[in-house]
């Protein structure tokens, strides 16, 4: 049997030094035409022909393509690849410089799909259907994987699989390198709201003459919150965040308007229907029992990450093949942050997987989208071999 493992450690170095180019050269967002340019450059001196590889899909996207020599099912591989507005302040021999920062770990995603593909490549005799390398721009404002979709990228040859991981410190309790898995919902949905309470303005002492948008907010603060406590289920996790309220501009005049705006995030797809539902109904019932007027925009996300149960088994297998079955440990709670990966799994089957990349014992401790965000690059091989090992074995 190839020894991937073996293989992935002794190309380390090239993986190293994909991750550490695309670490000093960040871009944002779908704007991302150096780094698309850097794996079209990777993927060509790897030996993939032109053709295979299609790029500027949904912005700057690239797609590349490794056939087998036995027909079969397509596998994606998927990596994000755009970095944070963020100044980077890690003092790094390769730190960026130019006011961005890939303190998401996207460029060790990369750079592990990169690893995989020269892997896959060498192997390419032994695969039976094909793998697709996704490298996908803007999952941080979290509309890069849609944009991707939209343009094709999961048609030609139609998708039937996907494998992806996020590396660093999502979760507490991993040693560096080690794998957390979830045969279900691991990451929520992100949704989005603004709310504007329309009343009548007027003088601070004559509020009876007034229709009070600020009352009118107070009120649905409260009725907003009820929702979690009174109509989920107490097992099913949810979130209701308002983060901005705007009304007013002095201390004695009541103004017209009151916005409020916020964000829901939830893991079951029926609950994430009924939240938005809940919250147009309670915002336009406030508003008119106090004489006023709500406009409710909902602008949807990402829906949540939902692994495939079947996917998860077979990437449980591949882990205690490569590194030992003991490397791998359940998440114990999911996240309630987003990732827009679920597109993807939206469509077709597949699993995500945390990767422990950051080292507390190297003085890694910094959390994601921090200006001191770093991780090990001696565990990159990791995810390299498990993509590899997992293309050249998932169908068995």
């Amino acid at each position: 049997m190839t020894n991937i493992q073996d293989e992935a450690k002794a190309i380390l170095s090239e993986i190293i030094e994909w991750r550490r180019h695309i670490h000093a050269n960040p871009e944002l967002g779908l704007e991302t035409p150096e780094t698309e340019a850097y794996i079209v450059q990777a993927l060509e001196g790897m030996g993939f022909p032109s053709t295979s590889i299609r790029k500027g899909i949904g912005g700057h996207g690239v797609a590349a393509l490794l056939e087998g020599d036995e027909p079969g099912p397509v596998l994606a591989i998927r990596a994000d690849c755009d970095a944070l507005p963020i100044k980077e302040e890690t003092g790094l021999p390769f730190a960026a410089t130019n006011g961005c920062m890939h303190a998401c770990a996207h460029d060790v995603h990369t750079a592990m799909a990169l690893g995989a593909a020269q892997l896959l490549m060498k192997h390419r005799h032994e695969l039976k259907g094909s793998v697709k390398f996704i490298f996908q721009p803007a999952e941080e404002n979290v509309v890069g994987a849609k944009a991707m979709i939209d343009d094709g990228v999961l048609e030609n040859p139609k998708v039937d699989a996907l494998i992806g991981l996020h590396s660093g410190l999502l979760w507490k309790g991993y040693a560096a390198g080690e794998i957390g898995y979830s045969h279900g919902g691991m990451m929520a949905s992100a949704d989005r709201f603004l709310i504007t309470l329309k009343g009548k303005g007027g003088h601070g002492a004559t509020p009876h003459l007034t229709v009070d948008p600020i009352v009118m907010a107070g009120h649905l603060i409260c009725r907003l919150q009820t929702i979690l406590s009174r109509e989920v289920n107490p097992v099913d996790p949810g979130v209701l965040t308002i983060g901005r309220v705007t009304g007013g501009s002095a201390y004695n005049i009541i103004p017209g308007e009151c916005v409020l705006e916020g964000t829901v995030r939830v893991l079951d797809v029926e609950t994430r229907k009924m939240m938005e539902e809940r919250i147009r109904e309670l915002a336009e019932s406030t508003a008119a029992s106090m004489r006023g007027e709500a406009v409710v925009e909902y602008i949807p996300g990402p829906p949540p990450v939902i692994n495939d149960s079947a996917m998860t088994d077979k990437l449980l297998a591949t882990v205690a093949e490569v590194l030992g079955e003991e490397k791998a440990k359940e998440i114990p709670e999911p996240s309630m942050g987003a990732e827009d990966v679920a597109y993807f799994l939206e469509r077709v089957p597949g699993t995500f997987f945390f990767h422990a990349g950051s080292n507390p014992e190297k003085g890694q401790t910094y959390p994601h989208h921090n200006s001191k965000f770093d991780i090990d690059e001696d565990t990159l091989w990791i995810g390299s071999a498990l993509f590899a090992h997992f293309a050249l074995n998932w169908q068995k």
